[in-house]
């Protein structure tokens, strides 16, 4: 990814050192987007991109403030399972989500993801805000950030079908 990144869906920019913003609206009312963010057995249809063989071993999220996430996938390059977890900072049925990135260490970001609906779209803008410009820096290299034009095609595939 470059600074700024675009498809005719998705929008990533990096609008500071620290700080990305990916945005992407979506043909669904906020309450069922939001849901397939919050729901274990929505999440697991849409999260990781199917491009890069990930799958799903586990899917654990106690959605509340305070309460944990746990992720757990296979991807055919490791053989080890990789680990996504963290706690839920702020829930706000169907508006907004915060949660930290623990599996990051030091490293990882809070993402904080909004939902905004207009005529029965819903616009979501997902922002990860890293605790250094070199941590930003890094995820950026490592390619962390190069499925989400793929992940958001798959939640507005699931979504079509709910």
């Amino acid at each position: 990814m470059d600074a700024k990144g675009k498809n005719d869906l998705t929008t990533t920019e990096r609008i500071s050192g620290r700080e990305v913003v990916v945005t992407r609206t979506f043909d669904a009312p906020a309450r069922i987007v939001f849901d397939a963010w919050t729901k274990p057995e929505l999440l697991t249809r849409w999260w990781a991109p199917a491009s890069l063989g990930v799958t799903f071993i586990s899917c654990e999220a106690d959605v509340r403030s305070g309460g944990t996430y746990r992720f757990v996938f296979a991807h055919p390059a490791s053989e080890q399972p990789m680990a996504f977890f963290g706690r839920y900072l702020e829930v706000v049925p169907p508006s907004r989500l915060v949660w930290t990135n623990e599996e990051g260490g030091e490293n990882g970001a809070v993402t904080t993801v909004t939902f905004e609906e207009k005529n029965g779209r819903t616009l979501v803008v997902m922002h990860d805000l890293y605790p250094s410009k070199a941590a930003l820096d890094e995820a950026i290299a490592s390619g962390s950030m190069g499925g989400y034009d793929e992940t958001f095609a798959q939640l507005d595939a699931l979504l079509l079908a709910l």
